[in-house]
């Protein structure tokens, strides 16, 4: 990687406390391993099953069952170069051209060339893909973007679950620690400022009870992405920003968040739907079908050459065009051609879940429209998946690695878990830390103690919002002003409405604990809805600054691609007062870890 101009500043070194924690209580118990990872997708087990193979002891905690996150609802496969063919470096020309200009070339190249041995290496871990019947070989199909075949499947259209069962088998069969139901809190830091652990509740049947702490010498964060922050998405309920929510509140810095996938393809079930919707995947046009409007005209030929296959906010955007011109709140997938012989083998998820709200898509088109999908940017890593605090890391989707850019190429997500999960694994094998002791808690202000009024609020619990939890109704209002300002279209007058609406949220939570000493009571439902406000004021500044349309961040306002002004990456962190630092780089390159400040060989 290039070395980074952060304008005229140079970068911070990371704090050596949360900047703004989230209000808990003490915990209660407290374990050691040499690694905890957090989230249970390809990411995270991959790691536990790397690190553990390694000789480490690791803890995975995970916000449900191991079983339960987003990786088992990836239907349409994982990208690789396996084909007869293909190579990488075909792979890495799709990959760059969906990226819009901010892909890091030296990640992508890293991805597209270690990834055909990462699928292999899953497949000995017990992943069985759809294979031809004679002659054995994995069966491949194409996504949007992509110049060949080269997605990977399994069960037809449920890539995702069979990857979680082998994996999920795998890190029980290796005996690892898991701490199931548990929600991560915030890191825990030694008197250096590096990652010491995790604060973590564990809710219902977890194996423990109550708030606790897992001490480790590294800390994985692979907690997925943030689609609960708009009123409609694919992602499951638990995918609420918790590890980008984390990392901002422990100094870690956020690139590239504005960029949102929005999929195309998503069923539509009216307009007052809301939360997890189901996926039509891409597969299904990779394997012909046709976007279509009422008329049944064919609407992307000609918009782009590869028409339903153009990279997806090339189709996000041509289905809601096509929308805005004819007044329509959806568009068709047509793939009746298929027949029901097809449907069942090959897309049999998707045929139940169209079938079980009353569309038949073996005779019928089938209503679809965009939804939030994947978050293409994350916490700021670099090659071996380091962030800016030492000792913490990031894989799959919490993490913005360089690979995506401004739009994710399709099925490139799950081998980037994988990748980057390796790497980070041999990263921690190569420099194994114990680390030091952990500060002297500070104790929290009383009603009683602490300066009346918001004039007169000092430090970090008071003036920047710390300790001030949002009442689970909070969740839908920020669903709402998301999704309406921040949606599919943006403008600069919808987004600062949007800005300007979640501020208030924000206040009015830090007025009532500083007048009435009150706060909503400390648990899930809060403790997610504080973090999805965090993520959401985070991409509303993000997409606030960035003048112009890329990737899948559409301006109507500034509807035209300025590399010469935006061909740079958008950088923020949190303050101690809870404000957002919001800062460009000079170029399209990430930051290499060489410049940035170190603690034993971490960034």
């Amino acid at each position: 990687m290039n070395e980074p101009q952060h304008g005229s500043t140079s970068r911070p070194p990371a704090p050596a406390a949360p900047a703004t924690a989230l209000r808990a209580p003490a915990p209660g118990w407290a374990t050691e391993a040499d690694v905890v990872v957090v989230g249970s997708g390809v990411a995270g087990l991959t790691v536990a099953l790397r690190c553990a193979a390694a000789g480490a002891k690791v803890t995975v905690v995970t916000k449900a069952r191991l079983d339960d996150g987003s990786t088992r609802w990836a239907q349409g496969g994982i990208a690789a170069a396996l084909g007869k063919g293909d190579t990488p470096g075909q792979h890495l020309d799709d990959t760059l051209v969906a990226g819009a200009g901010l892909c890091d070339e030296q990640a992508v190249r890293m991805l597209v060339t270690e990834g055909p041995d990462a699928v292999r290496r899953l497949i000995g871990t017990g992943a069985r893909f759809d294979a031809d019947d004679d002659t054995g070989e994995i069966l491949l199909t194409r996504e949007g973007g992509h110049h060949r075949r080269r997605i990977a499947h399994a069960g037809g259209d449920a890539t995702g679950a069979e990857i979680s069962r082998a994996l999920v088998g795998a890190v029980r069969a290796a005996g690892i620690d898991t701490v199931e139901n548990a929600l991560v809190l915030d890191l825990l830091k030694d008197a250096s400022g590096r990652a010491a652990g995790v604060t973590l509740h564990v809710m219902g049947e977890g194996a423990r009870d109550g708030v606790g702490a897992v001490h480790a010498g590294a800390v994985v964060l692979a907690t997925g992405g943030m689609g609960q922050v708009f009123s409609a998405t694919t992602n499951p309920a638990v995918s609420t920003g918790d590890g980008v929510a984390l990392a901002l509140r422990a100094g870690a810095e956020v690139s590239d968040l504005e960029f949102v996938q929005f999929h195309p393809t998503v069923l539509w079930l009216g307009p007052d739907a809301e939360g997890q919707q189901p996926l039509v995947s891409e597969a299904v046009r990779g394997e012909g079908a046709h976007l279509v409007d009422a008329d049944g005209v064919r609407f992307m030929v000609g918009q782009h050459e590869l028409a339903e296959l153009a990279p997806r906010d090339i189709v996000a955007k041509g289905i809601m065009g096509r929308m805005r011109e004819q007044g329509t709140e959806h568009m068709y997938l047509d793939a009746r051609h298929f027949g029901a012989r097809m449907w069942e083998h090959r897309f049999p998820t998707i045929l139940a879940a169209c079938r079980a709200h009353g569309i038949d898509p073996v005779t019928q088109p089938i209503p679809v429209a965009p939804a939030a999908h994947y978050a293409s940017g994350g916490v700021w890593t670099d090659l071996r998946g380091r962030t800016t605090v030492p000792g913490l890391y990031a894989c799959g989707e919490t993490a913005c690695t360089g690979v995506h850019g401004a739009n994710r190429l399709a099925s490139n997500s799950l081998l980037e878990g994988l990748v980057f999960a390796e790497r980070i694994a041999a990263d921690i094998a190569e420099r194994p830390s114990i680390p030091g002791p952990l500060p002297s808690p500070t104790p929290e202000p009383t009603p009683e103690t602490a300066p009346q009024g918001a004039g007169a609020a000092t430090g970090a619990s008071a003036r920047g919002g710390g300790g001030a939890l949002l009442a689970p109704e909070a969740r839908y209002a920020v669903q709402r002003i998301m999704t309406t300002g921040a949606g599919v279209l943006r403008s600069a007058t919808s987004l600062a409405h949007a800005a300007r609406q979640l501020d208030r949220v924000r206040e009015d939570a830090v007025e009532t604990l500083h007048r009435d000493g009150k706060t909503a009571e400390p648990g899930v439902e809060t403790w997610e809805a504080t973090n999805l406000l965090l993520v959401a004021r985070v991409l509303v500044a993000a997409a606030l600054r960035r003048e112009e349309t890329r990737g899948c961040h559409w301006r109507e306002d500034r509807p035209d691609r300025d590399d010469a002004a935006w061909q740079r990456h958008l950088l923020v962190t949190l303050g101690p007062d809870g404000s957002l630092d919001v800062r460009t780089t000079d170029s399209a390159a990430f930051p290499s870890p060489t410049t940035r400040p170190e603690t034993e060989s971490h960034p």
